[in-house]
């Protein structure tokens, strides 16, 4: 199982179910920062930070990022934070 979080607050959560279950977090580069995701790594979580900001991204940029997520954990449930989208172009 992934959680992809698009955002600061649904990053801390998933962060903190993701040692409870043992599974993956991807987060845009907005939910946290290089320092966190790195001593979140020294701890033993599995978090994968995009390069870009997700917290305003329209849906079809996050449908892209849902595909890189695939591509790296294939057959496996991903949970999305659901974000209506502000910005359909």
């Amino acid at each position: 199982m992934v959680y992809f979080a698009l955002e600061p607050a649904a990053a801390v959560e998933a962060i903190h179910l993701s040692k409870e279950v043992g599974c993956a977090v991807w987060v845009g580069s907005d939910a946290i920062t290089e320092e966190q995701l790195k001593q979140l790594s020294q701890d033993g979580h599995n978090i994968t930070r995009f390069s870009h900001p997700l917290g305003n991204a329209a849906n079809k940029d996050i449908a892209f990022d849902l595909a890189t997520i695939e591509e790296h954990h294939p057959n496996e449930i991903i949970w999305v934070q659901y974000k209506a989208d502000n910005n359909p172009a």
